[in-house]
């Protein structure tokens, strides 16, 4: 399993774990809740998955 390390938004990081316990979901889950849910997506949380994805498209290259 590869290992991710991210620097995220100390506020908007509680943000998300109120919000997962008051879902009953792990962290992740809830971003995936808001990304995949009908309302707005959060703006924060694409760009940090479009930058996790890019990271991983370059790191999979570099090991070709």
């Amino acid at each position: 399993m590869t290992r991710i390390i991210l620097e995220i938004d100390t506020e908007l990081y509680q943000l998300l774990q109120a919000a997962a316990r008051a879902n009953h979901r792990s962290v992740e889950d809830e971003c995936r809740r808001r990304l995949e849910g009908p309302r707005q997506h959060s703006q924060y949380l694409q760009a940090l998955v479009a930058e996790l994805r890019a990271d991983d498209l370059q790191r999979r290259a570099m090991e070709q």
